[in-house]
């Protein structure tokens, strides 16, 4: 596995967050009080709303992190554990790139 590979699945990664960015987005919109809902279906979108914030705020975390990760990509801390300052595996790397900590300080 080299650099290239892994920023290639960083930039994977990027592009799929950025599109669940804009679908949550789009989804996010604000409920017109003249739309016709029942009492019920008016509360059911406002929940649905309050997790769909709770959703594009996490995206959006995650995209920072992938950015971040991005930048580290090839200098000498990105894939070490800021745990116990380990190699991260390179599967979880692959996986998740923006993690920061092994498996194990993770759980």
């Amino acid at each position: 596995m080299n650099i290239d590979d892994i920023k290639k699945a960083i930039f994977t990664e990027i592009a799929k967050t950025e599109k669940s960015i804009v679908d949550l987005a789009e989804q996010n919109k604000p409920i017109e009080p003249d739309v016709s809902l029942g009492r019920l279906t008016r509360m059911d979108a406002i929940n649905t709303k309050g997790v769909i914030e709770a959703s594009l705020k996490q995206a959006q975390l995650r995209l920072n992190s992938l950015n971040n990760a991005l930048t580290k990509v090839g200098s000498d801390e990105f894939g070490i554990c800021i745990g116990c300052g380990e190699q991260i595996p390179i599967g979880r790397i692959l996986i998740r790139p923006e993690s920061v900590y092994c498996v194990k300080c993770a759980s």
